[in-house]
This record gives structure tokens, sequence and C-alpha cells, in this order.
């Protein structure tokens, strides 16, 4: 079986790396069209064979995957027409990402050079998933929004296994934090503090589990400290929220995007690889700023790795209701077009923010940072990072929480989604010759309205 296996796996990987095959010769090496369907064969192997799944986290062979889907989610961000290949390639990397050893195997160096519009970095393959990530966030399609909860859950359930981030990875991450956290998203939609606690979990998992090695976040951290302090200090006063409100629909229409500052003013550059597709980075716009939840395209099962405990505490609730992401229909028509956030609701989860081991992080690091900065004229980052590489936090943070960690979970949305999916592939890959052309077969209805 494990010969079955590795012959399939050498052969998946060998089709879905093609299209990233360079060589000296144009045209000498023929791209293949059919990568949709050998992602979603390649998913469904994995969700019906569990052994087939381990067998391949077991494998190097992993990456091999992963780069390839990540090229093609990149590539494939800002295109309507391949929205669907989208959320078959986050499907995938959401089934994964459920398993400890992807997340271990994410530390491996990044060094194969794929052609992508991404900064350059020097890293690992989680420092890749997290810059791709951010980028589809930022300047991916507005149709990609149900999405941003399934691409931060990915990072939250790898995030405790990554020994080291890069800096540009890391700004990233701070990015994001500082675009979900503006007060006027915050108000905007019901579902929008989410994206905040995903990237608070994040944080709070790489402090706790990997400090050693994350100098360069604790750096952007310390950094970008304001964000924090913001969010703490957030706003419940119903004048405020519908001050902000009011002042935000002013300035735009729900049809526009708004346009936001990566960095904040008073900021300086970290380096300028972090910088270069930021200054058109859009968040979401009003009109889908809440979109839907991601659950309404898969479940999302909340686990723990007993592996990984550090006490026999019970989990913490997450802000999922019950531990497991909410699933509604993914085809109704409802939307959440007519929510008014009010105090109540804003102190309802302000209050449940997990901002403790942060808050205790810069309390400590600041004032060491400050006066490491005073005493030497320090200018330079570099002697900032080596001060934070030697640094220990031992006794000073709350006790390590257990990792939580989110797993596929298959439902009746995700059921009908895939399978409306496949057979539009199968439809318009048999358009020419057309054969289903007067036969009986029925693939979809056009309805006038």
């Amino acid at each position: 079986m494990l010969q079955d296996f590795a012959f399939m796996l050498k052969g998946l990987t060998r089709l879905l790396n093609n299209p990233l095959t360079q060589t000296y010769l144009p045209g000498s090496c023929k791209k293949i069209q059919f990568y949709q369907e050998m992602l979603v064969l390649f998913w469904k192997m994995c969700d019906i064979n569990k052994t087939f799944m381990f067998y391949v986290l077991k494998s190097s062979d992993v990456l091999e995957v992963l780069v390839p889907i990540l090229y093609h989610l990149n590539d494939a961000r800002a295109d309507q027409s391949r929205v669907g290949m989208m959320h078959i390639g986050v499907f995938i990397i959401l089934l994964l990402s459920g398993e400890r050893n992807f997340g271990v195997r994410l530390n491996k160096p990044y060094t194969t050079r794929v052609p992508m519009d991404i900064p350059v970095f020097s890293g690992t393959h989680a420092d890749l998933l997290i810059i791709v990530f951010h980028k589809i966030i930022t300047v991916g399609h507005p149709k990609l929004q149900p999405l941003f909860d399934c691409l931060l859950t990915i990072i939250v359930n790898v995030s405790p296994y990554l020994k080291t981030l890069s800096m540009v990875a890391s700004a990233k991450l701070l990015h994001l934090l500082e675009a979900f956290s503006t007060p006027w998203f915050l108000y905007a939609k019901s579902a929008n503090h989410h994206h905040v606690f995903f990237l608070l979990e994040v944080f709070n998992n790489i402090i706790q589990y990997q400090f050693d090695g994350n100098s360069n976040l604790i750096y952007q951290l310390i950094r970008k400290r304001a964000t924090f302090h913001q969010l703490a200090n957030l706003s419940t006063d119903q004048a405020t929220i519908n001050k902000v409100l009011n002042k935000r629909g002013k300035k735009t229409t729900p049809s526009t995007s708004m346009e936001f500052s990566a960095e904040s003013p008073t900021s300086t550059p970290v380096d300028s690889d972090n910088h270069d597709d930021q200054a058109s980075s859009k968040p979401p716009s009003e009109e889908t700023a809440g979109g839907d939840n991601m659950a309404e395209e898969f479940g999302i099962d909340e686990g723990e790795d007993d592996e990984e405990k550090s006490s026999n505490q019970k989990p913490p609730r997450h802000h999922l209701q019950e531990g497991v992401a909410r699933v509604p229909d993914m085809y109704s028509q409802e939307t959440a077009a007519h929510f008014t956030a009010t105090s109540e609701w804003v102190m309802s989860w302000k209050q449940k923010l997990p901002l403790q081991t942060i808050m205790r992080l810069l309390q400590v690091l600041v004032p060491q940072v400050e006066k490491i900065c005073i005493d030497k004229n320090l200018t330079d980052e570099g002697e900032i990072l080596k001060f934070l590489q030697h640094g220990t936090l031992v006794g000073l943070l709350p006790v390590p929480h257990p990792i939580l960690i989110r797993k596929y979970q298959a439902n009746s949305g995700t059921t009908m989604w895939f399978r409306t999916y496949m057979w539009g592939i199968i439809y318009l890959r048999n358009v020419d010759p057309p054969i289903w052309y007067d036969t009986e077969v029925k693939l979809f209805e056009i309805k006038s309205l």
C-alpha cells in the first residue's frame, strides 16, 4: 500500500508542479491545463482516505503540493472566474493544517524561487504561506471575503509550530491586525471581530510556544504596540460608535473599497521588501466588510492537540459558538446588511479579547528596549534584534494555554458546493465538442428574473 501511495503522490506532485517549470528554451515544456481537476482529485483522496493524508503529511513531498497550490492561489486572487479554484485550494490547505506534521514541515527553508509577484524574502515555507495569504486578503477579489476567516484559521493552526518567521512575514501579520482592528471595520458587521481574535491567537501561540526563535515577530509587536493599546481601549460608547460609522459612511459609498496605509504615520520602515504592495492594499469594502462567515463554505471542528497541552485545564471557549463554527446555508440569500453595532454588543466581545499575554510581553520588553536604545544610542534595528534574540520571558508570562486545532469538517453546504464546482469543471471541459447537446443531461437551469 505504501508503494501505491508513493506512486500516486509522486505523480500528483509532478503534475501540480508542471505549470511552475521554468526552462531556458521558451515552449520546450508543455504546460498542463487540468490543474483544477488535479486539485479536486487530491482533495478528495485526502478527505476520503485518511491513511493517504497521513502518508502525505509524513512525507517531505507535502511541501511539493503546498507550493503549487500557493502559486495558483496567488495567481488567481484577482480573477473572478477562478474563485472556485481559490476555494478548493484553501480547502486542501485547511484539511492539511489540522494535523501537527503539516505545521512542523513548514519550518523547512524555502529555497526554490517560484515566479510569483510577492516580496523577496529569505525564510521558510511558513513565510511563503503567510505572505501569499496576506496578498489574497489585501488585494484579492471581493468575492474572496468569505475565505478570510479560513485563511486566518490555517495560520492559527500552524502557528504553535513555527520556529522562526522572517521580518517580511512578521510585518504582514501586523499589517493584517492593523487593518482588521480599525474601529470602523470592527463596528461594520457582526462577524468582523473574529479576524482580530484569530490574529491575537496566532501571536499568543508564537509567544507562548516559539518565543526563542521569533525575534522578528517580537520586534514587530513592539513597533506596533499602539495597535494593541487601541484595541484594549476600543470605545464601547454608543455615541462614539455611531460617530465612527457615520464619518466613514460620508467618505465612501457601499460600492467602493477603502484605501488604507499599512504603516502608521509615525512608524519607520523595517525594510524595503515589507511595503512593496502595501501602498495599494485595500481592506474589505463596507459593502462586504462583514461578508458572510467562512463557515458558509465549510465547517471547522475545533479540537486540541494532546501532545502539545501545557496543562490539564479545559481549553477556553473560542469566540465561535460552542467550539464549532456556525454552518448556515451557504446558498441563503439573506445578508447582514441591516446589522447595527450597539454598545452591549461591542462590550460582549471586547472583554474576551485575548490580550493578556501580549500586553504582559509589551510591559516587560518595551522599557528594556527603550533603555538599551537610549544607553547605547541605537538607531540600527539589528542591535535591537540581537537583544531580543537573547531575551527571555520565563516566569513572566501567564500560564501557557492549551493549543487548539480547528479541523475541517464536511457538511451539507460543502457537499453541495463541491458538487456544483466539479460539474462546472466537467461542463466547461466538454463544450467543444458539445457532448451535452441534444441529450437528457441537465447540468443547470437558467431562470429569468
